[in-house]
């Protein structure tokens, strides 16, 4: 099984800001969430994370050497790193979600971003058929891990919400790859903000 999680909260995902390759550490809420995921999600065999530091922090809570992949990391939002959700222009929106291959100025596509994390996830197949692997990652790669379990393609990535510190499983079976769950957030209640 694949379990695949995001990282904690940051202060810039409390602040709606784009979070691509900016490292930044999860702030006091994300800590407590990636406790509470990690007692949530129980005994795996292996976890696997994005070398960013906030899903680094999120991993070590499983209590398990914590392997790292760069092709788990976020989008690459390029020149619009950090920048307010309220601040991206109206016509960047509309052509990202119109058109998959569109990267903003420095940044990359989702088709490249889908590219990388599903190849990532075909490495990681053959092994999640008999142990239970924990991915941690961030929105984008979560979106793109079950675009890839469910065979659709990247249009699917604006019709998804994924918090911080949510549970998503992915079975590995002999037809391939099958969605179990997505967006598992019942572990979190009793740390709502």
């Amino acid at each position: 099984m694949l379990i695949v999680v995001r990282h904690g909260r940051t202060a810039a995902n409390a602040a709606a800001r784009l979070l691509g390759h900016l490292d930044v550490a999860l702030d006091e809420l994300g800590a407590a969430q990636a406790q509470t995921l990690a007692a949530a999600v129980g005994p795996v065999d292996r976890v696997v994370s994005s070398p960013l530091i906030r899903t680094r922090q999120t991993a070590a809570v499983f209590g398990t050497e914590v392997e790292t992949d760069d092709r788990l990391m976020e989008l690459d939002y390029g020149d619009y790193d950090g920048m307010a959700l309220s601040d991206v222009p109206p016509e960047l929106w509309e052509r990202w979600r119109t058109d998959p291959e569109f990267a903003p100025p420095g940044g990359e596509s989702l088709v490249a971003l889908r590219l990388r994390v599903t190849a990532a996830l075909d490495d990681l197949s053959e092994a999640a058929r008999v142990q239970t692997i924990v991915v941690v990652a961030h929105v984008s790669p979560i979106k793109a891990a079950v675009a890839w379990a469910l065979g659709v393609g990247d249009e699917v990535t604006w019709r998804m919400f994924v918090r911080p510190a949510s549970i998503t499983r992915i079975a590995i079976t002999d037809r391939g790859p099958v969605l179990h769950s997505f967006n598992e957030v019942a572990h979190l209640e009793e740390l709502a903000p």
